[in-house]
């Protein structure tokens, strides 16, 4: 444990190094320990950047998990891994909680590299059940008695993922612990004392053992009885409860409870932990997104993902933009589109304005569908528009239309339906790392039959291949680009003009070398040519935009009429 002198902000938190110190603590110091933990990590972040809102929401719940069971030997599972900061200065990792999301330092999300505490990596999401289940068997099958507890956020629960896991888990007698973190309110009946009382109650040993006996005598009535006693039973729980959905997957429901509220946390958890009961428990706790800093419980979704801010004001130091961001060429290019032509909708994945598609929301609510967490879904329902005549437009980030690479080449390719993928956070994404990076989409998508791929070179061209992709009707298409600001060129078109589908173009002529760029890359290839040339030699700058069909000529040529040819893309 660490010790920071008589005048530290953080007296009690500086003699946590591990939770092995959290647990030594008395339950009356733990809501202390809760400010200072909160406190930490606004702080942290405010000198990184990265994920505020969703880890002040769980910081109890993070201090009572730990301090009721046995981590790491108890297994802990976050989903997404942003609400994981709290937990990585509990974990001993505080010395290094201002190296968040920098090179060389902290992930932004929990990693197996990075502690023992990080049993399963997480960065995207409605992954923990599925995890947490197996860890659960497996568990089993070698004749352990550790619990498992996989924690997700409601936002993680709009996935079918998250659903497919919970169905497995119900028919199973694996204990497996689930904490729904229901951050706005979305699913919740009221809390308050009724609630947590019934909670303690329901929850507890003599509530579970009246449950059993109750289950053995109507077993030995005709099954008829026995299914009318069990419905009857999950009804009146759900009535006070809300969670017949969860019971119906084969859940035993607790909750809800209010997650900043220790009182209530902990003797639930620990009944929870104590039980007998043979199967999956799903234990509901109701927060607040940014909890304890105003400037994040005014503006949960500003607050979401920050750069660095003046902890004082909330003030973000983000600095002018030189250039509009890609994103939001692509939605002030769909609308110019979309003004023109009624066929034109749009889906995003629980990403609109990350898409640039919230201007497009407010513009054509009607034509607009954001899906949640749901990536597969929201492929398919776009082929099923494309069906009827429309032109649909599905603007994902490539890390996440890998979630729905089935539903690409299954439901899209095989059947040639002209579904438009805006493929938004191409290559490489800086501080969010390894699990986002979007590397592969080149590749996965351009093995597949009658795919037209294009990448523009700036925003002007990006402008030039929406106004394409709106006329493909006879097969599908994408087009990628990358994170952040663009080129900042001063001319961009309003619409765009349709371009000659495989063909590129020839950007500056040389005779020696030839460059030939796919994408954002064509400044650094022009940067370059010029290079080069000053050591006389020179450079032809071409611009491929088609990966698929690729302009075979034109890459004929640059080979044929140039003593080097390289090619670049991200």
């Amino acid at each position: 444990m660490t010790n920071r002198g008589h005048n530290s902000k953080t007296p009690l938190l500086d003699t946590v190094a591990t939770p092995d110190d959290l647990r030594r603590l008395d339950e009356s110091e733990l809501t202390q320990l809760a400010g200072e933990l909160r406190q930490e990590v606004i702080e942290a972040v405010s000198v990184t950047g990265g994920h505020l809102g969703a880890g002040l929401g769980v910081v109890e719940l993070t201090v009572a998990v730990h301090y009721v069971f046995d981590t790491p030997e108890d297994i802990l599972i976050w989903d997404v891994g942003h609400q994981c900061y709290p937990h990585k200065v509990l974990t001993g990792r505080r010395d290094r909680i201002r190296t968040l999301r920098q090179g060389g330092g902290l992930s932004g999300f929990t990693s197996r590299k990075e502690s023992i505490y990080d049993p399963f990596g997480a960065a995207h999401a409605s992954t923990s059940i599925s995890a947490g289940l197996g860890f659960a068997v497996g568990r089993d099958l070698k004749g352990k008695d550790n619990r498992v507890i996989a924690v997700i956020g409601d936002g993680a629960m709009t996935a079918g993922m998250a659903y497919e896991a919970m169905n497995n888990a119900g028919a199973m007698d694996s204990r497996l612990i689930v904490i729904l973190n229901d951050n706005d309110m979305s699913i919740a009946p009221p809390v308050g004392a009724l609630s947590a009382h019934l909670s303690q109650l329901i929850s507890s040993r003599p509530y579970q053992s009246m449950r059993h006996l109750g289950k053995e005598l109507a077993r030995r009535f005709p099954r008829s009885v026995e299914t009318a006693a069990k419905r009857a039973e999950e009804f009146a729980r759900g009535l006070l409860t809300g969670g017949t959905l969860f019971e119906e997957l084969g859940f035993f429901y607790v909750g809800p409870i209010d997650g900043h509220n220790l009182e209530h946390l902990l003797p639930v958890l620990k009944n929870v932990r104590d039980t007998d009961y043979q199967g999956p428990v799903l234990i509901h706790v109701v927060t607040q997104k940014g909890k304890g800093y105003a400037p994040a419980e005014k503006s949960a979704d500003k607050y979401h993902g920050v750069s660095r801010f003046d902890v004082i004001t909330g003030k973000q130091a983000k600095p002018e933009p030189k250039a509009p961001a890609y994103q939001n060429v692509f939605g002030q290019a769909l609308i110019a589109e979309a003004e023109r032509d009624e066929r034109i909708v749009a889906v995003t994945a629980a990403m609109p304005s990350g898409t640039g598609l919230n201007k497009f929301a407010e513009r054509f609510p009607d034509r607009c569908f954001d899906v949640g967490i749901a990536e597969q879904h929201a492929v398919t329902f776009c082929a099923g528009m494309a069906c009827e005549g429309l032109r649909p437009f599905a603007a994902i980030y490539s890390t996440f239309l890998q979630r729905a690479y089935d539903q690409v080449v299954h439901d899209v390719a095989i059947q040639s339906l002209p579904v438009r993928f805006a493929i938004d956070r191409a290559g490489m994404v800086g501080a969010d790392g390894v699990t986002h990076q979007g590397s592969y989409d080149i590749t996965y998508l351009g093995c597949l039959p009658g795919f037209v791929l294009m990448a523009p070179s700036d925003e002007a061209e990006l402008v030039h291949m929406v106004a394409t992709a709106v006329q493909i009707d006879d097969r599908p298409c994408a087009f990628r680009y990358p994170r952040g600001e663009a080129t900042g060129l001063v001319d961009i078109p309003t619409r765009g003009t349709p371009l000659e589908i495989g063909k590129g173009r020839i950007v500056r002529e040389g005779t020696k070398v030839a460059i030939l760029s796919y994408g954002t890359r064509l400044g650094e290839a022009l940067k370059a040519a010029d290079e080069l040339a000053a050591r006389g030699l020179s450079t032809t700058v071409a611009d491929a935009r088609f990966a698929k069909p690729l302009d075979t000529d034109l890459v004929r040529r640059l080979a044929t009429e140039h003593e080097v040819l390289i090619t670049i893309e991200e």
